[in-house]
């Protein structure tokens, strides 16, 4: 595991939050200690900072999730949430996790890789869950990824069966040849995923091909090109995809090219069908990982990376209308 990020971090939050960190007793600043709450706790009130990458349909179901689980188990009076979005900006994520660290919060969510990359640097000590990210060990730069990361560093994965969705495209697109995967090349998730499913994809009989867009300026032309080269698309969970599936949709659409996506918002906007959890389970599943370690003590340096309980074969009529695909009793429409 390098450490510069460790370094870097001590370096830039020592003057603002040395005495803060060293003056903290019990839940606030513990990340290690596995003993129960002291009685005093019970009427402490929780301060949790958001840090969110980018508004869109599933990151935002994953925040949701995570702020009514816990403030079901805490009670609306027993916690507060500093909930704010980098618009799409690691440097706005890294702005937004100092401050939740100057103010010495209780806990922080990284909502999104780049918002989880920004609480890990931003603090060494305060306990930061991840929620929306695929791949925790691309994510925090650990080359051998146990499912614990040993720091205080846990939270969930939005990673779905890549080799299931491998073979819903398959039975949705038997006599295709051609699989484009689009996705940005700045998420290094979404390469992850790339790089995954594209075996599962060749063994299957596809001739695969993948388009990277850098950010948002360069989506429709990327796409276009993608279309153009392809018989099907695929998609992974990628953030600026996810913020752009109108452009992606009007240029496949004129292309005639069906899109399957790796999430049910990216599906929604673009696509025909998808494997997907639910991002708001997701984040209620974040939400009681928080509730543990906040009020029952667990130690989150030994917390596994927790994933979604369900994953569900979903599409979109209109648009598997429009294409004449014929789609198995065992897929659920998304509400258009």
């Amino acid at each position: 595991m390098k450490m510069t990020k460790r370094i870097l971090a001590t370096a830039t939050a020592a003057l603002t939050v040395t005495a803060a960190l060293a003056g903290c007793t019990g839940g606030t600043s513990s990340t290690t200690s596995t003993a129960a709450p002291s009685q005093a706790d019970a009427n402490k009130v929780y301060n949790i900072g958001i840090c969110q990458l980018v508004q869109h349909e599933a990151l935002d179901a994953a925040t949701k999730g995570f702020k009514d689980s816990l403030t079901e188990k805490l009670g609306a009076d027993k916690v507060k949430f500093d909930e704010q979005n980098a618009q799409g900006d690691s440097a706005t994520c890294a702005t937004i996790c100092n401050q939740f660290v100057s103010s010495n919060y209780d806990l922080i969510l990284g909502n999104g890789t780049a918002a989880l990359q920004a609480a890990y640097t931003a603090t060494p000590s305060i306990p930061i869950l991840g929620t929306s990210i695929t791949d925790y060990g691309t994510a925090l730069d650990m080359a051998e990824w146990t499912g614990v990361s040993g720091m205080n560093v846990s939270g969930t994965t939005d990673l779905a069966p890549l080799d299931k969705q491998a073979d819903m495209l398959k039975e949705l697109f038997p006599d295709a040849k051609t699989i484009g995967i689009l996705y940005c090349s700045a998420e290094a998730n979404s390469k992850y995923q790339s790089d995954t499913i594209t075996p599962f994809f060749e063994s299957a009989g596809y001739t695969v091909k993948t388009y990277s867009f850098a950010d948002s300026n360069d989506v429709a032309a990327v796409t276009k090109t993608a279309c153009d080269e392809s018989d099907v698309l695929y998609i992974p969970t990628d953030n600026t995809a996810a913020s752009n599936t109108g452009i992606i949709d009007n240029t496949a659409t004129a292309a005639k090219t069906p899109i399957i996506a790796g999430e049910e918002g990216i599906c929604k906007g673009c696509g025909v069908a998808t494997l997907s959890i639910s991002y708001y389970e997701l984040g209620q599943k974040t939400g009681e990982m928080a509730y543990d370690i906040l009020v029952n003590g667990a130690d989150i340096t030994s917390l596994k990376v927790e994933s979604a309980p369900n994953v569900t074969k979903k599409y979109v009529k209109s648009r598997c209308d429009a294409y004449g695909i014929t789609i198995p009793d065992d897929y659920e429409a998304i509400e258009e």
